[in-house]
């Protein structure tokens, strides 16, 4: 009788591994990312990301797997990308550092949560209802691109203070972020008596041939758009700038890894983390429309002296005073 009680617990035990094996594989959620650019320029921002999720408790491999997609700089890519995560009937959609990609994301479904991070005013573009009762299936996190433009305008005229002609250099295929960031520059720009020349370009051959017709109009430096289009051509962009011997200012420090002027803009890297803390958040159950739209608000200056040299300019000492980083 022991021996038949033995054999029925044991086969008891062994039913069950199959249903364990079933309660792990269910217990893997999926979350589908999509960026504007690339894995190659997001390595670090990705492991940033992954430690948010840990903080959490999801570990990627292990109870969750992401699908990646990769728009490759093109914004018309998004529809279709977004689509295919949709179809995959994934458990949250994010989608970093694009205002294209956060409409394009709203647009593909309304059922799907969606985290943001993105640089226009998320209530005036129409993402959220208000930043603390986001309503519907987003949330997220805004960067504070477009607001601080104008003030990346004055920076540069500290370093070039008789400058009265400035080109703007900006991404037409990204509309709602466009018109945002544009309209702060060409505030700034009035206020200070300013020519403004605003110049489009979505393609690498389009930088190099709006380049030129701002040079032919005699520019006296430039300020390139923090659109994320234009983030994923920084070498080419700094390269024009240095042979054209334009001073430019950038909202972004790749340009500064490069050999950029100066930068001001915001440190997007703990948004990553906050960002996969709310998407671990919502797996575990929160609404996106009950958790607030936060902004990233830790701005950087970083000014590069080697290159100021270079291009004639001093640097005054209350200016790099202020920098948060100084390259020598």
């Amino acid at each position: 009788m022991n021996n038949r009680r033995a054999f029925i617990t044991l086969l008891g035990g062994a039913a069950g591994w199959p249903l364990a094996a079933r309660a792990e594989q269910t217990a893997v959620q999926v979350v589908g990312f999509v960026h504007l650019t690339s894995v190659e320029t997001n390595r670090e921002n990705l492991a940033t990301f992954r430690r948010g999720l840990e903080e959490t408790g999801y570990i990627e491999g292990k109870n969750l797997a992401i699908e990646y997609r990769w728009a490759q700089g093109r914004n018309d890519r998004f529809p279709a990308l977004l689509t295919e995560l949709v179809r995959r009937q994934v458990s949250v959609i994010v989608v970093l550092e694009s205002t294209n990609g956060a409409l394009a994301a709203k647009a593909a479904t309304q059922t799907i949560p969606i985290v943001f991070m993105q640089g226009a005013d998320p209530v005036r573009i129409g993402l959220v209802d208000s930043l603390n009762r986001p309503g519907g299936n987003l949330t997220g996190f805004g960067l504070l691109s477009a607001e601080t433009a104008a003030k990346r305008l004055e920076l540069l005229l500290e370093l070039v203070p008789k400058a009265t002609s400035i080109g703007y250099l900006r991404n037409p295929t990204n509309p709602a972020y466009a018109e945002a960031e544009t309209r702060e520059v060409q505030a700034a720009a009035s206020a200070h008596g300013l020519w403004l020349l605003t110049a489009n370009a979505s393609s690498p051959s389009e930088i190099e041939t709006t380049f030129a017709d701002l040079l032919r109009q005699g520019i006296d430096a430039l300020q390139v758009s923090s659109d994320g289009f234009l983030l994923t051509h920084p070498d080419q962009i700094v390269a024009l700038a240095a042979r054209h011997a334009v001073p430019a200012i950038y909202a972004w420090r790749q340009f500064m890894a490069v050999g950029g002027l100066i930068s001001y803009g915001t440190n997007i890297r703990d948004g990553w983390r906050q960002a996969g803390i709310y998407t671990g958040r919502i797996l575990k159950g929160e609404k996106p429309s009950e958790l607030p739209v936060q902004q990233v608000t830790k701005i950087e200056l970083i000014i590069n002296l080697k290159t100021a040299k270079t291009l004639g300019l001093t640097v005054p000492l209350p200016l790099s005073g202020l920098a948060d980083e100084v390259i020598e």
